[in-house]
C-alpha cells in the first residue's frame, strides 16, 4: 500500500477555476444565483446544441423537476433505464409514481430500443401506457433517441434525457443533453467537469426551464414580500459553484480527449487476451469514456471482476463493479421490470476501470500493469 491512490474518476481542478472563484468572492456574489449561474447557463446551453438551461444543486434535483414539468403525478408509470445509477429511479418515486425498468442493449449498454418498442405497443393495448420514458446516456454513451423519440410519440409518451454521465457526447453530430423534451446533467465531483456539487435542466422549451427556475427558487411569486401559491424547492445552483463549472466547462473538449485516449490504452493494452470486451461504441455517435468498462467472459478467464477488483485494490488502485441493475436493488425489488437478462449479466461479468482526465501516464501504466497480472491470475 506504498503507492499513491488512484481514484476511479476523481475531480480534476487545472484551469481557472481559482480565479473565477476569487471573482465571486470580490464581487460578493457567494449565494444562490449570479452572474456566473449566468454565464454558465448561458454556455452550458451552447455547449448542448443551443437550450434553455437552469443551474441546480444536483443533477437529481433536475431529474426531480423533469418529472413535475411533464406532469409525472402519484401512481403514474414511467419507463426508465434499468442499468443505471439509481437517481432517475428515485426522483420517480419522489412525485409518488412507479418505475418500470426496461433492459439494455449488449451493442450500447443503454436501453434496448426494441424490448422498449414492445413494452410501448404492449402497455397502449392494455390502456395503461406510461407518463413519461426517462432514457439514461450511460457510461457518456448516448442512447439511441431518434429511435426511443419516434417510438415515444407514437404514443404520446415525452422523453427524458439522463445525460449526467455524458457531457461532451454526440449523437449524429447532435450534442448530449438536448436530445428529448428535457435534459439533465450532473456536476457531481466524479464526472467529467464538477462544480463540486451541482446539476442542470435543459430544454428547447423556455417556458419548462422559466418554470423549473421558479420552482427551484421556492416557488416564490413577484411580490415585495414573500408569496408562495404552490411547494417549491431550494435546488438553485450557488454562484460560487458555478464560477468553477465556467472554468471546468472550457476545458470539456481535451478532458474527453484525455477519458478517450485512456480508453484507447487500456483496449490496446488487453487487446491479446481472449474473453476480454469492452463497452461498445454505437456507430452513431461518439462516447466520452466517462468511465472505461470492460467484461470478462467467464467461460474464458478463470478469475472474476471482484477478484480483479480485490487484486488491484490491494495496489491501492480505485475500480468498481458495472452499475448493478435497478430490479437487483433492494429498494426496487417491487418495480415491474421488462428483462432478458442483458443488464444483469453486464452487472456480474463487468468492472470500470480508473479513467479520471488528470490520470497521469505513468499511473496509467501502474493500472495497466496491475490489470494484467490480475486477469491473467498471476497476483
Amino acid at each position: 500500500m506504498g503507492n499513491s491512490r488512484i481514484y476511479l474518476s476523481p475531480p480534476h481542478v487545472a484551469g481557472n477555476e481559482e480565479a473565477y472563484v476569487l471573482d465571486a468572492i470580490r464581487s460578493n456574489w457567494v449565494a444562490p444565483l449570479g452572474p456566473h449561474v449566468d454565464g454558465f447557463e448561458l454556455e452550458l446551453g451552447a455547449r448542448a446544441g443551443g437550450v434553455q438551461v437552469a443551474a441546480l444543486s444536483s443533477g437529481t434535483a433536475a431529474l426531480h423537476l423533469a418529472l413535475i414539468l411533464i406532469g409525472v403525478q402519484r401512481g403514474d408509470r414511467v419507463f426508465v433505464s434499468d442499468l443505471t445509477f439509481s437517481a432517475p429511479v428515485n426522483a420517480i418515486r419522489y412525485v409518488g409514481a412507479e418505475p418500470v425498468l426496461i433492459d439494455c442493449d449488449s451493442d450500447t449498454w443503454n436501453v434496448d430500443p426494441s424490448l422498449l418498442e414492445e413494452e410501448l405497443a404492449r402497455s397502449a393495448r392494455a390502456g395503461n401506457l406510461p407518463r413519461a420514458f426517462v432514457g439514461v446516456d450511460l457510461y457518456g454513451q448516448c442512447a439511441d433517441w431518434d429511435r426511443i423519440r419516434k417510438a415515444c410519440a407514437e404514443y404520446g409518451v415525452p422523453c427524458i434525457e439522463d445525460a449526467a454521465e455524458a457531457l461532451g457526447a454526440t449523437y449524429r453530430d447532435r450534442a448530449a443533453g438536448g436530445l428529448a423534451d428535457i435534459g439533465v446533467f450532473s456536476f457531481n465531483g466524479n464526472k467529467i467537469i464538477t462544480t463540486s456539487g451541482g446539476g442542470a435542466l435543459l430544454s428547447s422549451q423556455a417556458s419548462w426551464v422559466a418554470r423549473a427556475r421558479y420552482l427551484a427558487t421556492q416557488a416564490r411569486e413577484p411580490a415585495p414580500h414573500y408569496e408562495h401559491v404552490e411547494v417549491g424547492y431550494n435546488y438553485r445552483m450557488s454562484n460560487l459553484l458555478a464560477a468553477v463549472g465556467r472554468a471546468q466547462l472550457e476545458s470539456l473538449d481535451a478532458r474527453v480527449a484525455r477519458r478517450r485516449a485512456i480508453f484507447a490504452y487500456y483496449s490496446a493494452l488487453l487487446s491479446g487476451f481472449e474473453g476480454v470486451s469492452f463497452m461498445p461504441e454505437a456507430s452513431y455517435g461518439r462516447c466520452t469514456r466517462w468511465l472505461s468498462c470492460l467484461t470478462l467472459d467467464p467461460r474464458v478467464i478463470k478469475v472474476s471482476p471482484e477478484q480483479v477488483r480485490v487484486a488491484l485494490e490491494a495496489q491501492n488502485i480505485e475500480t468498481r463493479p458495472v452499475w448493478k441493475p435497478m430490479h437487483l436493488q433492494p429498494v426496487f425489488r417491487d418495480a415491474e421490470v421488462i428483462e432478458r437478462g442483458v443488464a444483469a449479466r453486464l452487472f456480474a461479468t463487468g468492472l470500470c476501470l480508473p479513467s479520471g482526465s488528470s490520470l497521469e501516464d505513468s499511473d496509467l501504466e501502474r493500472v495497466g500493469e496491475a490489470l494484467k497480472r490480475a486477469i491473467s491470475g498471476d497476483r
